[in-house]
């Protein structure tokens, strides 16, 4: 039994696909993939403070350090992606060398990071 107030569309008749109106995908060969920085200025950012850290045994260069390492590391392209193994060397250098700082600070001095301005 129909439903009432349902509408009933009628069935087309043969094939209702148009080849006519079927365009090939073509790539636009002017856009050029953007590759982001992002990565590498956080890396080589990290590193940087790693060193600061670990020669100047300054707490503070080692936590953004370790938090720059791990920008670096979330914003690093996949495997898929054309990257490199040095990709991935580069940042799993650069997290252990925060993490080593942050030890070695703390190591020296074990109290807690207190505030300049209190």
């Amino acid at each position: 039994m129909p439903v009432p107030n349902s509408i009933t569309f009628p069935k087309p008749e043969g094939d209702v696909r148009r080849p006519n109106k079927i365009k090939r995908y073509k790539p636009d060969l002017t856009i050029v993939p953007y590759d982001d920085f992002i990565t590498d200025i956080m890396n080589i950012l990290g590193m940087g403070l790693s060193m600061a850290g670990l020669m100047g045994r300054i707490k503070l260069c080692a936590w953004l350090a370790l938090f720059c390492s791990l920008i670096g590391f979330a914003n690093a392209r996949s495997p898929g992606r054309n990257a490199s193994f040095d990709d991935s060397k580069q940042v799993l250098s650069s997290f252990m060398l925060s993490i080593s700082a942050l030890v070695m600070s703390y190591l020296q001095n074990p109290f807690p990071l207190t505030a300049s301005w209190g």
